[in-house]
């Protein structure tokens, strides 16, 4: 049996203008808007980091330097904290900087995720990848990548994560055609289609934003014609990986643990107020705030 390649670099499409969370995306990078007290962008790093991925490359683009400067080391500021002894807040600071080896690339023009996976082609090589999206947050204690990067190594090939959503909201996802495999979360992929109607949708399963992908997509993606919004859709590439004999089956990982949607004002501030009663420093007084919070409310109601 062919030793697959172990798999040890992640990509991250950040180069999008966020333009939901206007005016605060402004002058700040949305992947950089804090949920809780770290931004989202570093819970995506550490996903990648706890999956044995150590090589980030981000895709960025313009007014994205803060997430560079984010993952680079602040030598003022540390020197400040040592000085205070603030040990814990000197820890903190320090974490982002030696979580992974970080790469930079820009995309240029917004011509989709299609292209921005496209354009790690030269980072990446000639070997199996993980492309994570920073929208989607998922929870530590729920392993998918992980996962992921298990079935890839034997099955080979490109992996995507599915979740079931709700029929009427699958015109809002990239859908798949599956039939099943003998392990109960993993299926194999027939054909996917980018935001169908409820009608033409094959399941309910949707794609979310985790893929290992193997180096056979960036040769479709080259040949992949802009679609649905006039962008090259990853989508329609990895449909032509599943229909094709090259690279490998594709197989989708269903996933059914604790997803956080931060590309919504409304999820995103869901996300906050959930993973906040999660934390031992800060759940148990936030919990009680927030009871006697909706109390009031609905008192008042």
């Amino acid at each position: 049996m062919t030793e697959r390649p172990t798999i040890t670099k992640a990509v991250i499409p950040a180069a999008g203008l966020g333009t939901r969370f206007l005016p605060a995306t402004k002058a700040t990078p949305k992947e950089m808007l804090p949920v809780v007290d770290k931004p989202a962008i570093q819970y995506v790093v550490e996903e990648a980091v706890a999956a044995g991925l150590s090589d980030v490359l981000m895709v960025t683009g313009r007014n994205k330097r803060p997430l560079e400067d984010h993952f680079d080391r602040n030598y003022e500021l540390e020197s400040a904290l040592e000085k205070k002894g603030d040990a814990d807040r000197l820890a903190k600071v320090q974490e982002s900087s030696d979580l992974a080896t970080m790469h930079y690339v820009r995309q240029g023009d917004p011509r989709g995720l299609g292209h921005a996976v496209l354009c790690a082609a030269p980072h990446v090589g000639d070997e199996p990848f993980a492309v994570l999206l920073g929208d989607d947050l998922i929870d530590a204690r729920d392993p998918l990548l992980r996962r992921m990067v298990e079935i890839q190594a034997r099955e080979g090939g490109s992996v995507i994560a599915l979740m079931e959503v709700d029929p009427a909201q699958i015109h809002l996802y990239g859908c798949a055609a599956v039939k099943p495999t003998g392990d109960e979360d993993v299926v194999q992929i027939t054909g996917l289609i980018e935001k169908p109607d409820a009608s033409e949708a094959p399941s309910n399963l949707a794609i979310i934003g985790r893929y290992v992908l193997a180096p056979e997509i960036f040769a479709i993606l080259r040949q992949t014609e802009p679609g649905r919004g006039g962008e090259i859709q990853l989508t329609d590439a990895l449909q032509k990986l599943a229909t094709s004999d090259e690279g490998g089956p594709v197989h989708g990982v269903v996933f059914k643990g604790r997803r956080y949607d931060t590309g919504d004002r409304g999820d995103y501030l869901r996300a906050i107020v959930r993973l906040a009663c999660e934390r031992e420093d800060l759940g148990p007084e936030f919990r009680t705030w927030l009871r006697s919070y909706v109390t009031e409310e609905m008192q008042q109601s």
